[in-house]
């Protein structure tokens, strides 16, 4: 195996068309599709870890993770076969626990999945035409059931599991809306809807019974044991923040529908294709999410509503609305926002949304700040950056800033930052954008567009434009490595311009197809090209000719480099190999089994290359190349390889792909060889920036320092104010608090007195009332007596009546016992008789059976004998046809032979007037080309010199104008001079006033800011003194109060005890009644303060107990995370 190898360092991009392609691990990290990874990121700390996909992978079609965040399970297309894998979530590396791959039901790709609530078992819906829904114990691999979910070709989007059962499952689709449950091992549906089907899109359990489930008109259904309970229409509506904003954007028909990025799965396709361009404008509910307080649906393009409980009523109301905010860098910002939510997630505290869009877009939002906008809709915001949402075509590096810039399909342009992961800049345009270079510096970057070619600044917030070159189309540029020249690829031609005149200095004509690729060699001398025509040159550029030249007309070739001393070209193409090409001729083939290589990348050292393919891997490989199959092969895209790249310093590899996604590569050397590059100048930090947005910007500095002020000395004002308000309300509460403090005094003194009467009262009634329930309570004494005599009586009855039964049922048992002997001895004489007789048959039968055989043994010997003569007969009556035929075949294969030569001959005079006729053709364009482009620049100059002969006459006139004017404004400025010094004689004696008058205002401003704060400290100390005279009073009626409660209670207690010494001769009434007197004055509360300190110190220790071992299991944990990492590094390092 090649000892190169590239490890993925981090991933921009996002798979938009994966069903449930956003899920959180826990409360940081969240996992994605991107490529042909699973990507766990964390959001604080900005890493990336991957999950790679399997091997020969078309593409994932679904994920779902498990409840308890263990397992991640993947449904892919591996070979056309579909296979879904499990991944262990908790070890590092994520490692494969299950995969299924052999299956005993036909099925084309699984679409949805979902985990049981238990995680122990998996549900999966395949896709149309089986539409299955099967139900697995994953561990053991093992099929419970399987149902057929729909037998009309209609699709299904998505299952799930009932949250608290493993049992049920719910499944939606397009006219499908299905319960099941699993018992006694099989699927059993427990709903039969009514009314007319519709196309569920999305559902969500939000509690044991309760399914809500949206539609592609907009409703949402709430359904209880499979029955409709609530249903609602979501109302499309435009936000009065957005409407502003788009006043003051330019309006647009209708919103630029992006390509697709390539994708083996058309499953989540179908669910917006299906929908019907007449229902673009309805908001669709594409996706719903449940949370503690209700649920989170999509309400259309760019609009999330959430629906709160409502506790008087059995429904749902909208609380709030989220949106996607406008993009100002999108080429239409009216319609940024314009985006189908595909999925959404809750974190585990609840306390982040995530979503992710039909344009391949991660957006997030805290749910706190979606209380703070009332009234107002909240904004999501992007979760890391604007991504690609369509195939890369173009990838670009430069030397002096780690850089990449790419373009794309969705017509927009990105500066990436590969040091830290970070978008730099990004611009959408109006035009689809092919291909891009960066100029070694970093500060100038050519982009090919479907109009023109542009070669812009990078500016420190903008992409700006300032030269245009009209070349439509433009597939291939390239800066040269010294980054004077660049080249840029129209058609079959290539053109050299300088960087700096910006002029076309040679035009290099050979190839007869599309050019598509080429290299500058190190020292700028050559250029490397190959195209479709299956030939590849290398031009010199100082004679502006072709130096070499390689042509293999079979091989239609996609990507070409030469290596560091520019001897040998490596060229890549649709005949499935990698050549090696030197002084006109192929030196070497290497094979790349079964595959076609779609990129190629040399290191700067000379040693490793790196190959991309169309299945989206890539394949690193020592030089000089292998013969035989070494290399190593990564799982990188989802989709062909567009674009490679190396960086200067062979630290990393830069791979991008029609998938939309850009991956960075760490490369690694095993023998420590060829990597380790030092860089002799860092990285450059300074910026582009425009002279007249630093004017811009210090004007508008200067005007907020301005209004700064102004803002001060306005806000000091109304303090002022507000102060002298203030002081007078707190005035007018100390007076109105007074006199009701008063008022309430003189109530509190009636009550009291009524209080002390309804006591007396009360003590009274309740001693009346105790007599007399004494009285009733020895009445019902004597009564319970006498009907416990009774009762005994009826029990000794009851008893001898018990005896006298038992003794009659004995009997009975031994009569049956007697009955049973006898009945079973004549049974068993019965049946012995009929065993004898059907013994007696069996002999027979097996006797006729034994002749039966003996006869059939001859019968079969006669007809072997029949049957082998037929045989030899048939045999040479077709041995002689097989003579004739071949005797044919032989005459045949000569007139065939005879004709292939002709046709061949034919073909040949075929292709050679078809090429004639296309090179004349293109020629032809070509020349009509250049006449349209001649004669609309000499239109365009005669009206530029139309148009600067009018601006000359203008301003002759305006010149004329302007010295009348002059000659009035000096008499004038004379007659202002001499009025000026008038006026500042006038003012000087008035300003030294003001300034006296300032300095008094000053000190009276002082004195009284000084009286303020006297009066603000004397009002403390009196509201400090009101306090404490009023806890004093409260204390003291408290004390007064427990003293007539006490006098209260003694008088009580001697007048009950006094009750009792009446009893002194009778000692069980007296101790009934020492009972009932502590049972009355005695309370549990007073034994209990009696042990309440030592129960507060024993919860106290307790406390603090758990409290350190609390600490000490947070200390265990993070030294075991300590050392997992010290491990994890030392592996690394050894690797």
């Amino acid at each position: 195996m090649s000892s190169v190898v590239a490890q993925a360092q981090h991933i921009y991009g996002l798979r938009a068309h994966v069903v449930n392609n956003i899920c959180f691990f826990d409360e940081q990290i969240i996992i994605f599709p991107c490529g042909n990874h699973c990507v766990k990121y964390n959001v604080d700390q900005k890493w990336q870890k991957f999950i790679p996909g399997s091997e020969k992978s078309q593409g994932m079609l679904a994920l779902a993770i498990s409840p308890n965040r263990r397992y991640l399970a993947i449904s892919e297309t591996v070979q056309d076969k579909a296979t879904i894998t499990i991944y262990e979530l908790s070890s590092l590396p994520c490692r494969k626990r299950k995969v299924f791959s052999s299956f005993d039901f036909p099925v084309q790709k699984f679409v949805s999945m979902a985990f049981s609530p238990d995680s122990k078992y998996l549900v999966a819906q395949t896709g149309a035409p089986e539409s299955n829904l099967v139900y697995w114990m994953w561990e053991k691999q093992k099929v419970m059931a399987m149902i057929k979910t729909d037998t009309q070709g209609n699709a299904a989007y998505q299952v799930s599991f009932n949250p608290q059962d493993s049992t049920q499952i719910c499944v939606t689709g397009n006219g499908i809306f299905k319960l099941f449950r699993y018992a006694e091992g099989a699927l059993k549906q427990t709903n039969f809807p009514r009314g007319e089907p519709q196309n569920y899109l999305a559902h969500a359990w939000i509690s044991e019974d309760r399914i809500v489930v949206g539609t592609d008109m907009g409703k949402l259904y709430l359904y209880e044991s499979g029955d409709v309970r609530w249903e609602t229409s979501i109302v499309c509506k435009e936000s009065t923040t957005d409407s502003k904003k788009l006043d003051q954007l330019q309006e647009s028909e209708s919103l630029i529908e992006f390509p697709v990025p390539s994708s083996p799965d058309m499953s989540n396709e179908q669910l917006f294709l299906e929908k019907g361009q007449s229902q673009n404008l309805l908001p669709q509910v594409s996706a719903i999410a449940p949370y503690s307080k209700g649920f989170a649906c999509s309400a259309g393009l760019g609009r999330v509503l959430l629906f709160e409980k409502m506790e008087e009523k059995d429904s749902y109301r909208e609380s709030r609305e989220i949106r996607i905010p406008l993009d100002p860098q999108s080429n239409d910002p009216s319609q940024s926002d314009k985006q189908e939510i595909l999925c959404m997630c809750f974190s585990p505290s609840e306390e982040t949304l995530i979503v992710s869009t039909n344009k391949s877009q991660l957006y997030s939002i805290t749910m706190s700040l979606t209380e703070i906008s009332k009234g107002e809709p909240a904004h999501f915001e992007y979760l890391t950056f604007p991504l690609h949402s369509a195939s890369i075509t173009g990838m670009a590096i430069c030397i002096r800033k780690p850089l990449i810039a790419t373009c794309s399909l969705d017509r927009s342009v990105r500066i990436w930052n590969y040091e830290n992961n970070n978008l730099e800049l990004y611009k959408e345009y109006q035009e689809e954008a092919y291909t891009i270079s960066l100029h070694p510096s970093g500060h100038y970057t050519v982009v090919g567009f479907a109009d023109k070619l542009r070669i812009m600044n990078l500016l420190i917030n903008d992409i700006r434009s300032f030269k245009e070159f009209p070349i439509r189309g433009c597939r291939e540029c390239a800066f040269s490595n010294g980054g004077h020249l660049f080249a840029a690829v129209n058609g079959n031609v290539i053109h050299i311009y300088t960087s700096t005149s910006l002029e076309n200095i040679s035009n290099l004509k050979g190839h007869t197809g599309k050019i598509k690729s080429i290299a500058w060699n190190l020292d700028d001398s050559k250029l490397i090209s190959c195209g479709t025509d299956g030939a590849v040159y290398e031009w010199n550029l100082s004679l502006g000719r072709r130096e070499t030249e390689c042509v293999l007309k079979s091989c239609s070739y996609n990507y070409v480099t030469i290596s560091p001393d520019s001897k040998i070209i490596f060229a890549v193409g649709s005949d499935q190999t990698l050549k090696e090409i030197a002084d006109s001729s192929v030196l070497r083939e290497v094979s790349a089994f079964d595959v076609i290589y779609t990129a190629i990348v040399i290191s700067h050292s000379g040693r490793m290359v790196f190959v991309g393919t169309t299945t989206g891997t890539i394949r690193s490989m020592k030089y000089p190349l292998p013969i035989h199959k070494e290399y190593n092969e990564y799982q990188a895209h989802a989709g062909p390889i567009t674009k490679m790249n190396i960086t200067f310093d062979d630290q990393f590899l830069l791979t991008c792909a029609e998938d939309g996604c850009l991956i960075t590569w760490k490369v690694y050397d095993k023998d420590g060889r060829g990597v380790k590059r030092e860089r002799e100048v860092g990285f450059a930090e300074e910026v582009l920036v425009t002279k007249t947005d630093m004017e811009e910007k210090a004007q508008i500095m200067l005007e907020l320092k301005t209004r700064v002020e102004e803002l001060k000395m306005e806000n000091e004002y109304q303090l002022r104010l507000k102060d002298m308000n203030y002081t007078e309300k707190i005035k007018e509460l100390t007076e109105k608090f007074v006199q009701e403090m008063e008022s309430l005094k003189t109530k509190n003194q009636v009550l009291k007195t009524e209080r002390e009467k309804q006591e007396v009262t009360h003590s009274n009634y309740i001693e009346d009332l105790m007599e007399k329930q004494g009285r009733e309570l020895q009445d019902i004494e004597c009564c319970n007596n006498q009907k416990l005599l009774l009762e005994y009586e009826k029990y000794q009855e009851l008893q001898l009546k018990s005896q006298r039964m038992q003794e009659e049922y004995e009997k009975q048992l031994r009569d049956n016992e007697e009955t049973k002997s006898q009945a079973l001895e004549e049974l068993t004489e019965y049946y012995e008789a009929k065993l004898h007789e059907k013994t007696s048959l069996l002999e027979e039968a097996q006797d006729d059976a034994r002749q039966q055989l003996r006869e059939f043994e001859e019968t079969k010997k006669q007809i072997e004998e029949d049957e082998d003569r037929e045989i030899q007969d048939i045999k040479t009556k077709y041995e002689k046809k097989l003579r004739d035929e071949k005797e044919a075949n032989l005459r045949l294969k000569g007139e065939t032979g005879i004709m292939r030569k002709k046709f061949s001959s034919l073909q040949k005079e075929i292709e050679e007037r078809s090429t004639d006729i296309e090179a004349l053709k293109m020629e032809q364009l070509k020349l009509q080309g250049v006449i349209k482009s001649l004669e609309k620049d000499i239109q365009g100059l005669k009206r530029e010199i139309q148009e600067r002969d009018e601006t000359i006459q203008d301003k002759e006139r305006r010149i004329y104008d302007l010295k009348k004017k002059n000659q009035e404004l000096e008499k004038f400025k004379f007659v202002l001079d001499y009025k000026i010094k008038e006026l500042k004689k006038q003012i000087e004696p008035r300003e030294n006033e003001i300034k006296a008058m300032k300095e008094q205002i000053q000190e009276m401003e002082a004195e009284l800011e000084r009286f303020h704060k006297q009066n603000t400290q004397l009002e403390l100390n009196i509201t400090e003194l009101w306090q404490k005279l009023r806890a004093t009073d409260q204390e003291m009626r408290r004390e007064r109060q427990k003293e007539r409660d006490m006098e209260a209670l003694v008088k009580r207690f001697k007048i009950d005890l006094h009750n009792c010494v009446g009893f002194i001769q009778e000692p069980r009434q007296l101790k009934d009644r020492i009972r009932n007197l502590f049972e009355k004055y005695v309370q549990q509360a007073d034994m209990v303060e009696i042990v309440g300190v030592d129960t507060d110190l024993q919860q106290e220790y307790i406390r603090q107990r758990e409290h350190l071992e609390r600490n000490l299991a947070t200390l265990k944990k993070k030294v075991l995370k300590e050392n997992e990492l010290h491990r994890s590094d030392n592996v690394r390092i050894m690797q």
